[in-house]
């Protein structure tokens, strides 16, 4: 909208003035300040002309500002704002005096409404005059129109709604016991013979399901039918008695009389919202100086702009920032950490009882805290900025009214979802950064009160194999990917042929078969895994067969092999029933169409197989099945359980893993048992970078993905 203009003497650029202004919906207005239209009058002549001509015409512009004070516009809005403080004070003083003469008999709302209205009048003769002078005379004229349109229908709705209340007050009083007791005989009577009634009728429904006329089902819901009604008709008839149909008016005259002004109110507002939008509102300055000179103190920008609402909200924001959120981080209110500072000295130098993990966590915490409050600043500072350069447009600033209405439409999302991000940011993302910081420092056995930063000597280890848990990382990160792998497509593969066989037309007993393959998704996977575990111990059940059936003693547990076929097995059936109800509900859905115009072109079962069934069923089903491959990865309860990650063997693994151990299971040993944090922290940072990475890759090529159907 502007631009800068050198003046004539190579001072500091002044801006440039819009001839025109515009409202919020796009409207241009002409400028009714005749000072700043000259300015940009002239400014605008300065395009297209020579040299010289320009320089006259900035001459003219700096002898206009600098005889400001001079121009009759500018003196007659001054004397416009001298009479606007006087007519304020005075405005003051007559709603004193004028809202005593309405005594304290009328009631608090209408004397508030009555003041409105007095106000309004006073309003509209005082800025009649000056509509030409300013727009904001021109507003302050439009909505003491509106006002006077309004206030004297909402005060007389009040009063009328007042005058009812009292009317049904008195008639509480005048009712007769008489009456009352004849309207309770009559309901009596009344209740007696919709009582029978409901009788005669429950009974014939009764003989019709004795006569198999209609269902248990039917006589349940006929029951409950008649029963809404009985109570529904003795409601209506408890009306009748004069008391309670006097307390049910009383009672709708007080909502009314409560929500009726209120409506009638917010109407008005909207009026008023509405022509704010189509009146522009002129201002002197051309940059946004609010926002950057207040930037330190959210709340005082919109303060100065009159929002004063919002600026309580922001300052709220302030009270955070500085008596919250920078103590903190200096290290006020901390439990035992230095707020920013501790994370250097992770506790270095601190009495013995302080831990550098609290030192690490309070930190965390305390860069968070300050991320918050930065993001209040930059919040405050846009919304400032934002009402400053549609004020310099012409848009007149919003109200609160304004500002809630476009909280209720356009914010609702946001409201709704910020508990959750508050819940995630403290949640969920504190403790990954809090593990990630960790591996950066040489938190084992030996250090784990004080320890300290070491930078990326825990992924040198990992990377190139070295030390007592980087030796054996490589070889656990290897079986951990062969039994993703292996045990994940060995279940899809096993729920897929289940499925299809379950499904084929000539299967009998097919909710039998169903039944049983579910069987291992109903249990518990935690017990099927003990139950086996138990078996193919030494003494087990199972041992002793395959001992039988090969000749020779063969302990499954004793063998790394074995043990790693055996988990793989027995994750392939307990997959394969979440597989199988997956791919069973995939296969009822696809059209029966398909195959018979296959069948037409004379396709086999295979071809019909490979070219219709798999291809629908893995575009169906293709990120459940990827997901599927991330749960096997992290998958620690069947490696825990059944062997606790063994058979071990010191000379391969040392100590800290054993022959099944997949990551997950090597990360809890290091951590749980060994101590060893920080190397389990940057493990932990290979594995989710690692997972994250394959499930991506496994997304973004599934069909489902790039059409956009997730």
């Amino acid at each position: 909208m502007w631009e800068s203009v050198k003046n004539g003497k190579g001072g500091s650029p002044l801006r440039k003035y819009n001839r025109y202004l515009v409202d919020e919906i796009g409207n241009t207005y002409g400028r009714k300040n005749q000072y700043l239209l000259e300015i940009a009058s002239l400014q605008e002549e300065m395009e297209g002309v020579s040299k010289e001509e320009k320089k006259a015409l900035k001459s003219k512009v700096q002898e206009l500002i600098k005889n400001k004070k001079e121009h009759s516009y500018h003196k007659a809005y001054e004397a416009y704002e001298q009479e606007k403080k006087l007519f304020w004070k005075k405005l003051k003083e007559q709603s004193k005096v004028y809202e005593k003469t309405l005594g304290k008999e009328t009631s608090w709302n209408l004397r508030r409404f009555k003041v409105k209205e007095f106000k309004a009048k006073k309003k509209e003769e005082f800025f009649k005059k000056y509509v030409e002078l300013a727009y904001e005379a021109d507003y302050y004229y439009e909505e003491a129109k509106l006002e006077q349109k309004y206030y004297p229908e909402i005060i007389a709705t009040y009063t009328e709604k007042l005058k009812d209340l009292q009317q049904a007050k008195e008639q509480r009083l005048e009712l007769s016991n008489e009456e009352e007791a004849e309207a309770k005989k009559r309901f009596s009577e009344y209740k007696q013979e919709k009582k029978e009634e409901l009788q005669r009728n429950i009974e014939s429904l009764k003989q019709k399901r004795k006569e198999k006329l209609i269902s248990d089902k039917a006589l349940k819901n006929g029951k409950k039918e008649l029963k809404h009604r009985y109570k529904k008709a003795l409601t209506l008839k408890a009306l009748e008695s004069p008391k309670k149909e006097n307390q049910e008016l009383i009672r709708t005259l007080r909502h009314e009389l409560k929500e009726r002004p209120k409506q009638m109110v917010k109407t008005l507002n909207a009026d008023i919202a509405d022509k704010r939008r189509k009146i522009p509102i002129e201002v002197e300055k051309t940059r946004p100086i609010i926002a950057y000179s207040t930037f330190f103190l959210p709340g005082l920008g919109q303060l100065l702009n009159k929002q004063f609402v919002k600026a309580g909200l922001f300052l709220l924001a302030s009270f955070f920032i500085y008596f919250a959120a920078i103590p903190y981080a200096l290290g006020y209110g901390n439990y035992q950490g230095d707020g920013i500072s501790g994370l250097i000295t992770l506790a270095e130098g601190a009495p013995r009882v302080y831990t550098s993990m609290m030192f690490l966590i309070e930190g965390i915490l305390a860069i968070f805290l300050l991320l918050i409050a930065f993001a209040f600043y930059g919040i405050s500072v846009k919304d400032i900025k934002s009402v400053e350069e549609k004020s310099i447009r012409g848009i007149r600033p919003k109200n609160w009214f304004e500002t809630l209405e476009n909280i209720k439409q356009d914010g609702f999302p946001y409201m709704v979802s910020f508990p959750a991000l508050f819940v995630i940011l403290f949640i969920v993302v504190v403790p990954v950064i809090t593990t990630l910081m960790l591996s950066f420092t040489n938190m084992d056995p030996q250090n784990q009160s004080k320890f300290s930063w070491i930078g990326l000597d825990n992924y040198r280890l990992l990377i190139t194999g070295e030390g007592l848990a980087g030796s054996v990382f490589w070889q656990i990160l290897g079986w951990t990917l062969v039994w993703t792998f292996v045990a994940t497509t060995f279940a899809i593969v096993i729920g897929f042929v289940l499925a299809l066989i379950t499904n084929h037309d000539r299967i009998v007993g097919k909710k039998f078969f169903r039944t049983i393959y579910l069987l291992p998704w109903a249990v518990p996977a935690f017990i099927t895994i003990l139950f086996f575990s138990i078996m193919f111990s030494p003494n087990g059940a199972l041992t002793d067969i395959i001992s039988n059936v090969f000749g020779e003693r063969i302990v499954v547990k004793h063998s790394t092999n074995l043990t790693r076929l055996t988990l793989i097995g027995l994750q392939g059936w307990l997959g394969s029933a979440y597989i199988f109800l997956l791919t069973t509900g995939v296969l009822q859905a696809i059209p029966a169409d398909l195959y018979e115009a296959a069948e037409i072109d004379g396709a086999t079962i295979w071809q019909k197989t490979r070219r219709i069934t798999m291809p629908i069923v893995l575009f169906q089903t293709a990120p459940l099945l990827i997901t599927q491959y991330t749960f096997n990865f992290n998958n620690f309860s069947i490696i825990y359980l059944f062997h606790g990650g063994g058979p071990f063997n010191p000379s391969r693994y040392g100590n800290l893993a054993g022959g099944t151990d997949i990551l997950v299971s090597y990360i809890y040993k290091l951590t749980m048992v060994n101590q060893y944090q920080a190397i389990s922290a940057a493990i932990i940072l290979f594995v989710s970078l690692g997972v994250m990475f394959f499930a991506y890759l496994g997304f973004r090529n599934s069909k489902a993905f790039k059409e956009e159907r997730l």
